[in-house]
């Protein structure tokens, strides 16, 4: 029986990645995302063509009622879920000095990218007791991509930072109260990844990266971070609960 991974914001740049990543290791997906599934279905076909089923779970994590449908789908379509990837995440719409963001703003940050992720999480992380309860043998585990935002201040974007901050506690706080089910959480920090959403900020870090922003002086690639996550979700780190694996080409190292 194949283990099945439950992939938000899988359809694109980082989650993309860690879906190619899951599905050469076997495991079979559900990638959500908040585009019609029409607007997927030619990345639905390239995960496929690794043999391995691959699902479309529509809805906005934010919403309730979208979780709910989300984790309906996965039930219905596999009937158990081995890994929980929190990877869907938004920017804010403007880019704003802290002095002068706006609560609409900070609202749709928080909403998408920590309020969303917490009780995603949760809903899984009972679900996953109830398999382990069934079958003390069952692998599970949760693995939730945060940013070095998380500890890397950026003042023209506090809500994406306090949010990032934010998934850092969430993942020791659910590897606490999951430890004695035998079901480790992981964070993965990733740093500047080359996708869709830093398109527009090219040139700037193809700059910063030249003038020594990262010990390794290039883009980080979503690749990068699917080979990560496949790590962690295969058992490589039987002993790490509530670990962060920095994904950053050193970019966080002290240096002077």
């Amino acid at each position: 029986m194949k283990p099945t991974a439950l992939i938000t914001g899988g359809s694109r740049g980082i989650g993309l990645g860690i879906a190619e990543a899951l599905a050469k290791e076997g495991f079979n997906l559900a990638i959500n995302g908040v585009r019609p599934e029409e607007k997927v279905s030619q990345v639905l076909e390239q995960l496929q063509q690794f043999d391995v089923s691959v699902i479309y779970c529509q809805g906005n994590i934010a919403e309730a009622e979208d979780r709910a449908k989300i984790l309906s789908k996965v039930k219905q379509e596999f009937g158990y879920l081995n890994l929980l990837v929190n990877n869907a995440g938004v920017s804010p719409k403007l880019r704003n000095d802290i002095l002068h963001t706006t609560e609409d703003s900070y609202d749709y940050v928080m909403d998408i990218n920590l309020k969303g992720v917490y009780f995603l999480t949760q809903s899984v992380a009972n679900w996953m007791v109830l398999l382990k309860e069934e079958n003390p043998d069952f692998k599970a585990s949760i693995v939730t991509i945060s940013s070095i935002s998380a500890t890397v201040a950026s003042v023209n974007r506090g809500e994406y930072c306090l949010s990032k901050a934010g998934l850092a506690m969430l993942t020791q706080l659910f590897a606490s109260r999951l430890g004695e089910f035998d079901i480790p959480v992981f964070e993965v920090r990733p740093g500047v990844i080359q996708t869709d959403m830093t398109a527009g900020v090219k040139a700037k870090y193809d700059k910063m990266f030249e003038e020594g922003l990262s010990i390794q002086a290039r883009w980080g690639l979503p690749e990068d971070i699917g080979k990560t996550v496949a790590a962690i979700a295969t058992g490589a780190f039987p002993y790490s609960t509530g670990q962060v694996f920095m994904v950053d080409g050193g970019m966080t190292i002290q240096r002077l």
